[in-house]
């Protein structure tokens, strides 16, 4: 899960990150932090940038944490459907009847339209908590004073939703499951990089620099910005989603792209690399 450090702090939010530890063990440690001032859970699934995809049990879990608490759940599911491993994706307000969902969706995402900002706001609250303590009230006064979409997306929505067929989205997620092993498989060949977890979703993948084997470069930023010059190839640092020293790589691309990527990263890190 991850929500951006900076939005974090502005908001005096805690984040919590997880690849793997899911379950009881995050249920916890949320209880431990709750106080008074605790109003939402936020989480993200599909997850960026790891790729991670929550289970039922784990937005169960999720559900009855919040409801416990006495707060809402914000589900971001931009990438929401974008699921191609062993998990399929669930949407968080299955769990509406278990506790106020407010679910965050996008075009640019499932519909591969980057750039289009346009999305949405679903609440999903049978006993209407949301209405009765004001919050979709706020929602909407917020709404009204924010710019609208541009106008070419107002018109082009209506039949981008209608016309889009199951076979669109059926291709997409094939090819993004190809290039995730592409992605996968091609990180476990560079030495300096490892990768943790493989993703089951969304668009990109999160890995780690191992700095003793790299001979001129002292942190991330200062390897994407030697390999953009040297390769041409960019990849996000991860200090800018808090994981300093990690890199976020997106297999969103043509599969002959991605591997020609991963070889130039792969000549770079051989190249840069401490020979001792």
């Amino acid at each position: 899960m991850w929500l951006a450090p900076h939005l974090a702090i502005l908001k005096s939010a805690t984040l919590i990150f997880s690849q793997k530890r899911v379950g009881r063990l995050i249920s916890r440690r949320v209880e431990a932090l709750a106080d008074d001032k605790t109003v939402a859970m936020v989480i993200i699934n599909p997850g960026n940038p790891c790729g991670n995809v929550c289970t039922y049990q784990h937005l169960k879990m999720v559900a009855e944490t919040a409801r416990k608490l006495g707060i809402l759940v914000i589900a971001d599911e931009v990438y929401g459907h974008l699921a191609f491993g062993s998990k399929p994706f669930v949407p968080m307000g299955v769990f509406g009847s278990t506790v106020p969902v407010l679910t965050l969706g996008s075009l640019s995402k499932r519909w591969i339209v980057p750039g289009w900002r346009f999305g949405w706001i679903v609440t999903i609250d049978p006993n209407d908590i949301l209405h009765k303590s004001g919050i979709v009230k706020r929602l909407q006064s917020y709404l009204e004073i924010c710019a609208d979409p541009a106008t070419f997306t107002q018109g082009a929505i209506v039949q981008i939703l209608e016309k889009t067929t199951e076979d669109f989205f059926s291709k997409i997620i094939n090819v993004l499951g190809e290039t995730a092993d592409i992605c996968y498989n091609g990180i476990d060949e560079i030495p300096c990089i490892t990768c943790p977890y493989k993703p089951e979703g969304a668009m990109s993948i999160m890995v780690k620099l191992n700095f003793s084997l790299l001979l001129d470069i002292n942190d991330d930023m200062e390897f994407c910005m030697k390999l953009a010059n040297e390769e041409s190839v960019i990849v996000l640092p991860g200090m800018a989603v808090g994981l300093k020293n990690w890199l976020r790589i997106t297999f969103a691309v043509e599969p002959s792209s991605l591997r020609d990527g991963l070889e130039r990263i792969k000549s770079f890190c051989l190249r840069h690399a401490n020979k001792q």
